[in-house]
């Protein structure tokens, strides 16, 4: 029985086979590298694709994924198919489905899942636990932005050109992480290299803050890391505006009752009272 199932099988993959035309096939296959071509002279480096330290191939970000849907004149849906909203315990996961329909005929999916529980959600580089109800939102975001380009990879047959595989990148460094990093995050980045390695952004920008201006214009500077160096200048900017808002109140203002603070956390808007040592991405 089982040899003549295998002869069956044989026979059908035989028949398939001697139905499809190969100059077809081969027009299309030329048509995917063309394609595979035109996107990669399309993207843009460290915007909608980047190199991560570890991987073997660019990964795709959501700005190129969703430029590459756009070339195809593709609409997506998202699904949510499965939910864990544990507010007792404080995990929440999220799996996510994505639909890629063109002219409304569904053409592929694809599934992206994300929870509280991994590591970069999970735990702090101070070895702290994170607040898990307010990367509720964040870990949806980040299982709705997986699906969508696990979709586009399909769709483009780009999987040879791109990776997400999450699990080749090095903590710290992951897509999501330059995506949805603060000043307060940046800071705490520690340089592998050069004069200041082993010191934290935060430390080096209190010591040689043209330094920090120095990595911003080079070409080789992880975009983790200029990433990291723009939301430090960026909190330190607003923070100054804020002091000279202040600075240039009318006098009347200065009778109140309550006197406000010199200055003004940078990251939550709540009045906070800072030393002249302190600065606006924490400690």
């Amino acid at each position: 029985m089982m040899g003549e199932l295998a002869s069956k099988q044989q026979a059908n993959s035989l028949s398939i086979i001697e139905s499809v035309d190969i100059n077809a096939v081969q027009s299309t296959l030329a048509k995917i590298s063309q394609f595979q071509m035109v996107i990669q002279n399309t993207l843009k480096k460290d915007h909608d694709y980047g190199v991560i330290p570890g991987t073997p191939k660019p990964t795709l970000y959501k700005p190129g994924a969703e430029k590459i849907l756009m070339m195809f004149g593709v609409t997506s849906e998202y699904e949510v198919i499965e939910r864990v909203q544990d507010y007792e315990n404080g995990f929440f996961a999220f799996t996510v489905k994505c639909l890629i329909y063109k002219n409304g005929v569904k053409i592929t999916e694809g599934l992206g899942h994300c929870n509280t529980r991994e590591p970069k959600y999970y735990q702090k580089k101070d070895g702290s636990l994170q607040d898990p109800y307010g990367n509720a939102n964040t870990v949806l975001k980040m299982a709705k932005k997986r699906a969508q380009i696990d979709a586009t990879l399909t769709l483009a047959s780009l999987s040879e050109v791109f990776t997400q595989d999450i699990e080749d990148m090095q903590e710290f460094v992951q897509t999501e992480q330059v995506e949805t990093m603060t000043a307060q995050d940046a800071a705490k980045i520690k340089l592998t290299f050069g004069k200041y390695k082993g010191k934290t952004l935060r430390e080096i920008y209190k010591a040689q803050p043209d330094y920090l201006e120095w990595l911003l214009k080079q070409d080789r500077t992880d975009p983790v890391i200029k990433k990291g160096i723009e939301l430090m200048f960026e909190a330190v900017r607003q923070q100054d505006e804020q002091k000279q808002a202040q600075q240039q109140q009318p006098e009347q203002q200065a009778t109140q009752p309550e006197s406000q603070p010199d200055n003004i956390d940078p990251f939550d808007g709540e009045v906070i009272e800072i030393s002249d040592e302190d600065l606006p991405f924490g400690m």
